[in-house]
């Protein structure tokens, strides 16, 4: 590590403080339900608005039922998606984001415009890596 590396992250502040070295402020289990696979993907589905379980799982291509019904319960249990049964047949359900929900949505789309922003260069870092470390299995 360079000197001028050390004294960069040594002098900058942490980006996220919980107080205690161990102590654990929830954002653990808030990022494994958004960075699981399929979590971030059905928010930004439902940040276009209103939902029908069909649709859901149409726009969302490789989902499964069970993953779907899964993550969308996940996603009700933490308070970012509301679901609604109508009382027809066979019943009608529609998920809509809360407005916590819908407040995650400003975060999701940093974090898409920093990928899209960033993906040649990791790609390319990716490709240098790989030819460096041909043997790693790490992909």
């Amino acid at each position: 590590m360079s000197v001028g590396h050390t004294q960069v992250t040594a002098s900058a502040e942490p980006v996220v403080s919980c107080g205690g070295e161990h102590e654990d402020c929830g954002i653990r289990e808030v990022l494994d339900r958004i960075g699981d696979k399929w979590s971030v993907l059905v928010i930004v589905e439902l940040a276009q608005g209103v939902r029908r379980f069909r649709q859901l799982q149409r726009s969302v291509p490789g989902i499964s039922q069970r993953m779907l019904t899964l993550t969308v319960r996940r996603l009700e249990r933490d308070g970012l998606v509301n679901r609604t049964v109508y009382p027809t047949v066979p019943p009608q359900v529609e998920y809509e984001l809360t407005p916590t929900g819908h407040s995650l949505t400003h975060l999701v789309k940093a974090l898409a415009d920093w990928s899209a922003a960033h993906r040649e260069g990791i790609a390319a870092s990716r490709r240098a890596w790989d030819a460096a470390h041909p043997d790693s299995g790490i992909r």
